[in-house]
């Protein structure tokens, strides 16, 4: 069984100013995101740079605003009754990935406005950046000691005692090898080639629900909120379907009206 590493969550203190490894987890996910924008921007005939750049900016606000906003009426509504100042607290970690969805298709939906194009051009374009940053996000959990997981077989080399002496299964690591990892290569490899419109978006939310949906099976449920029904139903695993049956019915669109354009 391995022991966790015990990681002292503020990367640097500069006086009393603190740097987080959280926080400079999402820096890592804007920053790959922009490279990444401007490589397919310059494979491309409708992007260029600077619409990359204000993409990330309004994504960045996006992921930041409906991140915190969707954790604290998904997650963690009490505490928030009782400090509102806590939504403002993310480098203690307590980011929704569903509510930070939701804030960056508002963030897709003005930017397609401001720059006349469909919502699904932009969406279907910001896709393969987002898993790298998804990724980022989970080793900052895994640093924040957070996203622990459900108890498992100690003789499994890869067990982990976050310091009760209990055999764990180590969550977070799954999710980023997943969410962030695997889903990139998957969404990267299929962007590739021409898709017709909306597919890209549609492949990237299906398998990430997926891909949620299975890891949460090795996540302990947060403790206020617990099972939601079956004893084993989990929130995140609740917010996922909906975004697996989205996902299906918005590529089988997708391939129809390819079909039906030839």
């Amino acid at each position: 069984m391995i022991n966790y590493p015990s990681i002292d969550p503020v990367a640097l203190s500069l006086g009393s100013l603190k740097i987080h490894w959280y926080g400079l987890m999402y820096l890592v996910g804007f920053v790959s995101a922009w490279r990444l924008g401007v490589y397919r921007a310059k494979q491309s005939k409708n992007w260029d740079q600077k619409q990359v750049e204000d993409l990330i900016f309004y994504g960045a606000l996006g992921v930041v605003l409906g991140g915190r906003i969707g954790y604290t009426l998904f997650y963690n509504f009490s505490t928030f009754i009782d400090d509102p100042v806590t939504i403002f607290y993310i480098w203690k970690g307590g980011m929704s990935f569903h509510g930070g969805l939701l804030g960056v298709l508002a963030a897709f939906y003005l930017f397609a406005r401001k720059n006349k194009m469909s919502f699904f051009q932009v969406s279907d374009f910001m896709a393969p950046m987002i898993p790298i940053g998804l990724g980022a996000g989970r080793i900052g959990n895994f640093i924040n000691r957070e996203l622990i997981g459900r108890p498992m077989e100690a003789s499994l080399p890869w067990a982990m005692d976050y310091g009760d002496h209990v055999a764990r299964h180590p969550s977070s690591l799954y999710q980023a090898l997943t969410e962030g990892l695997l889903l990139f290569l998957i969404i990267w490899i299929y962007s590739s080639k021409q898709r017709p419109l909306m597919a890209i978006s549609a492949v990237f939310v299906m398998v990430y629900g997926c891909f949620r949906f299975i890891t949460e099976v090795f996540r302990t449920p947060d403790s206020h909120i617990g099972f939601l029904a079956f004893e084993w139903l989990t929130m995140g695993q609740l917010l996922s379907l909906p975004m697996i049956l989205i996902g299906l019915t918005v590529y089988i669109m997708a391939i129809k009206n390819k079909e039906e354009q030839h």
